[in-house]
């Protein structure tokens, strides 16, 4: 997190602080160039010109904002993570697409509902073999686990592997699994997580 803010302060010095050191040399040499002040040269004018779009490109983004940018990317990794190379290399796509945007609502919901939002971190790794845990999202202030995203591996009789993401909810005492989604695997067993 410290990170994150010593780069929006790195951002917004520099906004501030464009165009207002002058080095006197440089003002020296410009002075004797030229003989009328009043016209201004098309070399000023380039220089305006990218200042001005230099400093419309790094507009400061929200703190909220960058945070759950943040936690999305954490969530993604550690997920990539827990399936491991083998896995990864044959469901990335369809996590990409179909399961990963509904993690990234719910830590959404999470960080809008939430007056600390900075408090909200992803404090478990994923469990190694046959384990479920993806990893689980707490409040660091309280130590209180909020949600738990969880993938189960289910062998469907006459259809084959199939990767059950779930999350469970503080709420309910963590008893009830919220659906996210399911990716086909294949008939054959697929292997341990992280392998």
């Amino acid at each position: 997190m410290k990170l994150w803010w010593r780069r929006i302060a790195v951002v917004f010095i520099t906004i501030l602080t464009l165009g207002i050191y002058s080095p006197t040399n440089l003002l020296e040499v410009d002075a004797d160039k030229r003989s009328d002040n009043s016209v201004s040269s098309s070399s000023d004018i380039d220089t305006a010109s990218v200042i001005k779009e230099a400093t419309q490109s790094y507009i400061v983004e929200d703190a909220r904002a960058s945070y759950l940018k943040h936690l999305q990317k954490e969530a993604k990794v550690l997920s990539l993570e827990k399936f491991g190379p083998k896995i990864t290399d044959k469901v990335e796509d369809e996590f990409a697409a179909a399961i990963l945007p509904q993690m990234e609502t719910m830590l959404v919901d999470l960080v809008e509902h939430s007056e600390a939002y900075n408090d909200i971190a992803i404090t478990e790794k994923p469990s190694k073999g046959y384990g479920e845990r993806m990893f689980n999202v707490s409040n660091n202030r309280s130590g209180e686990t909020l949600v738990k995203f969880h993938v189960r591996r289910e062998n469907r009789p006459l259809e084959g592997h199939y990767f059950h993401f779930h999350y469970h909810l503080s709420e309910d005492g963590f008893q009830k699994h919220h659906p996210i989604g399911d990716i086909y695997w294949d008939r054959n067993t697929p292997p341990k997580w992280m392998t």
